[in-house]
């Protein structure tokens, strides 16, 4: 085989339908993110809201963090109806989008003003459909293609998880300066569709061979008499324990520090990010002028950044970039403070929301290849989606005071306070790299 035709089969990948069909699954995954969170944020700040009250919502995200706990249910249980029609995967990405487009709608004809609650709740409907649909489509992903074809699949996912987050960002700032928030949710809900109608063009992935392998594991040859308490606590060790276990025992003492990281990293960034589109809006620009410079603008740095991160653990290797990342997190922070005490500039924040999304999408990458790192391939999927978990719950849980912050001290003691709220991910890094086993390279 000639390296011309090498090269031209590597780029014929992203021809394959399953590859090409992660860039609507990726689009799917993506939209509602921001709508339950800065998008939502925004909303309810343009039209009075507290920032305290806007701050406690950001406790919706927390779902993301803790979809684990539901992801084996989804794993395993066939919809009575559905699977006969489209199968085990697709039954459920469907219920999971119908859920998400009929949450949205219903919101979109709220009035903030008097139904908060129920906006709250509907948010969390729409978070909790989301992440059950990340659960699918990451299993969709695995099972329908070759480990050759993961890659690609993983970066047409990524395109079009990112070309989701412009348009409901972007878009819905867009909608709501010519029309309303209403109108905004409701074409947002109209655009899962997308998601939709990919969902009915692909095909169900094979997983019997999964199926069978699950089944002997938990349930084993004399399961016949186990009934109950014992069956539960068989599952219970193989899905949660086993992976903790064998984390433990890899790493020795570094686990708690590599634990106490991971739960750190992201706090920095996801405390400040609660508050970023408010803030703007408080500073007197409109949301066509957010929309252009934070979100269309910040898009492009975000995946400059995220390049960049890849060729930074290349040349770095991971601890040091890990480390370089942190402290870039914590340093565009303080120039948010700076933007805080000074008179309003379109170019000044043009500026330093590229330092930040630059930043952020640097520091992004390279965790993403740490936690990617770290897991066995025994238990791939489930260290992953546990570290994930621990990634976020904590800079959530935190981010909802975010609010109450800011009305007590002001944005300029606020960003200053997320950055120090950086300083332990960079501590634990340099304390990492000083652990690090023989041989390691960092």
């Amino acid at each position: 085989m000639t390296a011309a035709k090498t090269w031209r089969d590597a780029f014929l990948i992203y021809a394959q339908p399953q590859v090409l069909g992660m860039i609507f699954l990726g689009f799917s995954a993506g939209l509602p993110f921001l709508l339950v969170f800065s998008t939502l944020s925004a909303w309810l700040r343009d039209e009075g809201v507290e920032l305290s009250v806007i701050g406690f919502f950001s406790w919706i995200g927390v779902t993301y963090s803790i979809k684990v706990f539901w992801a084996p249910v989804v794993d395993r249980l066939a919809l009575p109806l559905l699977s006969r029609w489209l199968g085990k995967r697709r039954s459920w990405m469907l219920l999971a989008q119908l859920g998400i487009a009929l949450g949205l709608f219903v919101m979109g004809g709220l009035d903030v003003k008097t139904q908060l609650e129920l906006i709250a709740l509907l948010a969390v409907w729409v978070a909790f459909c989301s992440a059950t649909q990340d659960i699918v489509i990451d299993a969709y992903r695995i099972e329908a293609a070759v480990a050759e074809y993961q890659g690609a699949m993983a970066a047409t996912y990524v395109l079009g998880y990112r070309i989701a987050l412009l348009v409901a960002g972007a878009g819905a700032f867009y909608l709501a300066n010519y029309f309303n928030w209403s109108i905004a949710y409701d074409v947002m809900a109209g655009t899962m569709l997308v998601g939709v109608i990919a969902t009915l063009s692909i095909n169900e992935p094979d997983h019997i061979l999964i199926e069978r392998h699950l089944s002997l594991g938990l349930l084993g040859q004399d399961n016949a008499q186990e009934k109950g308490l014992s069956l539960f606590l068989r599952w219970l060790k193989d899905i949660v324990l086993s992976p903790f276990v064998e984390f433990f025992v890899r790493n020795g003492k570094r686990s708690i520090f590599i634990l106490m990281l991971i739960a750190l990293y992201k706090m920095s960034d996801i405390t400040m990010g609660v508050m970023a589109n408010p803030f703007y809006l408080d500073l007197g620009f409109t949301k066509k002028e957010i929309a252009d410079v934070s979100k269309i603008f910040g898009f492009f740095m975000t995946i400059a950044g995220a390049s960049l991160g890849g060729v930074l653990v290349v040349k770095l290797g991971i601890m040091r970039a890990l480390l370089l990342g942190a402290v870039m997190v914590a340093v565009t922070n303080l120039l948010f403070a700076v933007l805080a005490a000074t008179e309003p500039s379109l170019v000044l924040l043009a500026s330093v929301v590229s330092a930040d999304n630059l930043s952020g999408g640097m520091a992004t990458s390279i965790f993403i290849a740490y936690l990617s790192g770290l897991t066995s391939k025994l238990y791939t999927a489930t260290q992953y989606a546990l570290f994930s978990s621990l990634m976020t719950l904590p800079a959530q849980l935190l981010g909802g005071f975010s609010g109450i912050v800011v009305e007590r001290y002001g944005y300029f003691v606020f960003f200053g306070y997320a950055a120090a709220v950086g300083v332990p991910a960079i501590v634990l890094s340099l304390v990492l790299m000083r652990m690090r086993p023989a041989g390691d390279q960092c």
